[in-house]
């Protein structure tokens, strides 16, 4: 027992030992010390107590270590935000006039509930499916997205590369910055796709056509929804133009990017590898080189041209599904460009159940795809149970771009993968084949 020593005073009165004072009352009903568990006892912890728990790690910059870190496609759009100059990342990130599409579309995944089943066994879990009449290890491939480099140095090489790893398709742009050549030589054992816009020269779709064939492209997707280019305010805003210019703005935007910056001005100048070289806005392009012209006629000329799979994009009315499928279409993309085009549009996961239901009424069996606003993969589960056959990403593909190139991709398609085998098993299910309606409800706003 310690004692406290008093100063060297013969006369003082020593200091009372701890034992002399007496306890406080325990509370009524409180239990009394000798009746306490043990481990409900304080005591001074000993080193060899804490030395288990003082696990500091070094801390990790590498770009692995970055993208690891990122366990949702949100937080690879922060890293994407810091490390891209802010006109290549609002190109990708924003959308039409107000913005108001891509904001409902991404709302509309969040209004809604799912419906779990208990006492199933989901101790495997399979995401595969098939689309167009061959396999996919996951039911969501990659969209289209042109000037793709410009996102990042290693653009469409990274995402053709990736997806051939996943085992999912990828659909080049016509207005990307690798040729169908080179996507097809990057990723052969790739199930690669080829996005067309219809030109007012046929004689330039044509070729583009015969060349995608020849590159073992065994989809054609034809974009239909850009008659003129939506009013993309950010880019009008930022000076957005192809290649990007280097003005004041640019370079002092380049002061804290500099790998960004690095990474462009080292590799081949960016160009559209399916066009001639063009430098303009993204909206003067689109006005001047594609068709508004363009009819079902024009589709039936495409479907005696094309002899493989063929997918209309930008299906946005039940009525022109039914119609492109008349015409000879295999396959629907219900998408509003991903918000870019026309603001206020219908919004894909809305449409997805009646265009489903008129499917089935007509007993068709052509692929319904869906896009726009998938940010999970608890979105692609709920699409997949409303009727969707499949699923594609634009914008959370190039968020992993940004932030990491091929590897940030690769992540992208990580974090979705288990995101849809958890939601998957949480809801009861083990393939997809066996999602249903009955697994979502639509919630009432």
């Amino acid at each position: 027992m310690t004692h406290t020593i008093q100063p060297n005073n013969p006369e003082a009165t020593p200091a009372p030992d701890a034992t002399d004072i007496p306890a406080a009352p325990a509370p009524a009903g409180a239990p009394s010390s000798s009746a306490l568990p043990a481990a409900l006892k304080r005591r001074i912890p000993k080193y060899s107590d804490l030395a288990p728990l003082m696990q500091f790690k070094k801390p990790e910059f590498s770009r692995e270590a970055r993208l690891k870190r990122a366990s949702t496609i949100w937080e690879l759009r922060d890293i994407a935000k810091r490390r891209t100059p802010q006109a290549p990342f609002d190109y990708t990130d924003g959308a039409a006039e107000e913005e108001i599409t891509l904001r409902r579309a991404r709302q509309a995944f969040l209004d809604i509930e799912f419906r779990p089943g208990i006492l199933r066994n989901v101790s495997s879990i399979d995401l595969s499916t098939e689309i167009l009449g061959k396999p996919s290890r996951l039911p969501v491939g990659i969209a289209p997205t042109g000037f793709t480099r410009m996102m990042q140095s290693e653009g469409e090489y990274a995402g053709s590369q990736a997806a051939e790893a996943a085992g999912i398709p990828y659909t080049l742009s016509t207005m990307g910055t690798a040729s169908i050549e080179d996507v097809a030589a990057a990723a052969p054992n790739g199930r690669n796709w080829f996005q067309l816009y219809l030109w007012t020269d046929r004689d330039r779709s044509l070729e583009l056509i015969e060349r995608a064939a020849k590159a073992g492209n065994d989809t054609l997707m034809v974009t239909v929804d850009t008659a003129v280019a939506g009013a993309r305010l950010r880019d009008v805003r930022n000076g957005m133009t192809i290649p990007p210019a280097l003005t004041l703005k640019t370079v002092l935007d380049a002061s804290y990017r500099p790998a960004w910056w690095f990474n462009f001005l080292t590799h081949e100048p960016l160009t559209f590898a399916s066009l001639s070289r063009y430098t303009g806005t993204v909206a003067d392009l689109i006005n001047s080189m594609f068709d508004p012209t363009l009819t079902f006629e024009d589709l039936d000329w495409l479907r005696e041209t094309w002899k493989g799979k063929l997918v209309v994009k930008g299906i946005q009315t039940v009525e022109d599904a039914r119609r492109v499928v008349d015409h000879g279409a295999d396959g629907v993309v219900l998408s509003n460009h991903g918000g870019r085009q026309l603001d206020r549009a219908p919004i894909p996961f809305h449409l997805l159940p009646e265009v489903r239901q008129a499917f089935t009424a007509d007993n068709s069996n052509a692929a319904v795809m869906l896009d726009t606003g998938i940010m999970s993969g608890a979105d692609i589960v709920a699409a997949l149970a409303l009727g969707a056959d499949f699923t594609l990403i634009g914008r959370a593909y190039l968020y992993g771009l940004m932030a990491g190139g091929r590897a940030g991709v690769d992540r992208t398609l990580q974090i979705l993968e288990k995101d849809m085998a958890r939601t998957m098993a949480l809801l009861g299910v083990s393939k997809v084949s066996d999602l249903t309606p009955d697994h979502v409800r639509l919630l009432a706003k």
